[in-house]
């Protein structure tokens, strides 16, 4: 079983959950405004990794070549990126976009238990729940499109950005 992906993304999202969990729990201590803060900068984070993933999946490794070819900055590992595309995908998309689900799903009860301690908390832990899970499939969807349409430039951005913290061989 040497290289299993599914044993890696299992564990890669077991340690995810309790770090971001620990976080939540943490941030629940805080006021509302900063934990609407957290919410959303929880489902933009979810957005931003679901356009990473999707462009991985859709990016045209030839132009990554031709970069590579010029000695450009981050074309090596674009075409990395490119070439392990259901791997960064699955990265991006599953274990990053449904731990940032699972998160702010999490905070918005907290937020509700704050906000509303004295009425009736099923029906706005429903109301916002709702509002969050929309916010998040809507921002995905449209994030698709964009990362479709720019799907090259979004990996070569991805992969200039990564090689600020590894360098190009």
């Amino acid at each position: 079983m040497k290289n299993n992906w599914t044993l890696k993304v299992f564990f890669l999202t077991l340690i995810l959950a309790i770090i971001f969990s620990l976080v939540a729990n943490y941030l629940g201590t805080f006021n509302n405004i900063i934990l609407i803060i957290c919410i959303i900068t929880i489902i933009l984070i979810g957005i931003i990794f679901d356009i990473i993933g999707t462009a991985a999946l859709s990016c045209d490794v030839k132009e990554f070549h031709s970069r590579a070819s010029q000695k450009m900055k981050g074309a090596k590992k674009a075409i990395d990126i490119a070439k392990n595309a259901s791997t960064v995908s699955s990265f991006c998309n599953d274990v990053v976009g449904d731990v940032c689900g699972i998160i702010s799903g999490s905070l918005i009860t907290v937020l509700v238990v704050n906000l509303f301690i004295n009425s009736d908390l099923s029906f706005w832990n429903v109301l916002f729940a709702s509002l969050t899970s929309a916010f998040t499939v809507g921002g995905k969807a449209l994030g698709k499109k964009i990362a479709i349409k720019n799907a090259n430039s979004i990996i070569y951005t991805v992969s200039k950005i990564l090689t600020i913290f590894k360098k190009e061989k």
